[in-house]
């Protein structure tokens, strides 16, 4: 797929960190960018930069994608290219006992449930209302109608510690990547997903200068965190390379997750 004014394309979670990176980088070959995400600041600053539109959504809602999608397209119209960079995650072991108490916990269902309702129901909930709009348009010369990039993590290989839920949901991610993309094969909508590794994104950029010095020598090679545009960059091959099909690509410097 050509990269052009006449493409549209929606990327959730695209108000920062990997999300505006994809957004930035499709802009920038002319595409029309709809983000989804919940920061209406953020969202809109990035919108505005790019030239595209911003619209507020909760992933977890099936009203509010609906609505963000009628929004998107109305601006766009139907969009060829979706990237999920929406998710979050938390930290909890299964079972613990406290160290000063004695107690016993386990982990909150109700927070293990919240994290797969995001990550892995959200995900395949746009996935599907985005695959069902590609399906009214007109094939491209090359008989595509259009391409979808999801966002897993190496912790869905290797998960540490407190990430069950985490691991779980983006895991489920890598899973249903090939099924989804054989039952859009006949339709030509091909879907890949990307593994990152230990990103430079706002969350992780948080913390202190030491911590994240720390995370960067960990990575085998290159010693330092990945750059946001490097996933946008493996984004865009997946979505302009038109035998990419099927495929879940870690993008990690060739780390490997400890147990901790």
């Amino acid at each position: 797929m050509q990269l052009d004014s006449t493409i549209a394309a929606v990327v959730t979670g695209g108000a920062s960190g990997l999300g505006a990176a994809t957004a930035r980088r499709l802009a920038s070959h002319g595409v029309k960018v709809a983000l989804f995400d919940l920061n209406e600041a953020q969202g809109e600053a990035v919108a505005a930069e790019i030239g595209g539109v911003f619209c507020k959504v909760d992933v977890t809602s099936e009203e509010q994608v609906d609505a963000a999608f009628a929004k998107a397209r109305a601006a766009h119209g139907q969009e060829r290219v979706l990237v999920n960079c929406a998710g979050t995650g938390n930290a909890v072991k299964t079972a613990s006992r406290d160290k000063t108490s004695g107690e016993i916990k386990h982990f909150p269902l109700a927070n293990f449930d919240r994290i797969i309702q995001i990550n892995l129901v959200g995900t395949f909930r746009c996935i599907a209302k985005s695959a069902a709009g590609m399906l009214t348009l007109d094939m491209l010369e090359d008989g595509e109608r259009g391409a979808i990039v999801n966002t897993a993590s190496v912790a869905a290989q290797d998960g540490q510690m407190g990430q069950a839920a985490y691991t779980a949901s983006k895991a489920g991610i890598v899973g249903m990547t090939l099924p989804i993309a054989r039952d859009l094969m006949s339709e030509g909508i091909r879907v890949n997903t990307i593994l990152p590794g230990i990103f430079a994104t706002p969350l992780l950029m948080s913390l202190p200068p030491q911590v994240l010095e720390s995370l960067g020598a960990s990575v085998p090679f290159p010693k330092r965190l990945g750059q946001p545009d490097e996933y946008a960059h493996l984004a865009e091959t997946m979505i302009t390379n038109g035998y990419f099909n099927g495929e879940c690509v870690r993008l990690d410097g060739a780390i490997r997750m400890a147990p901790r």
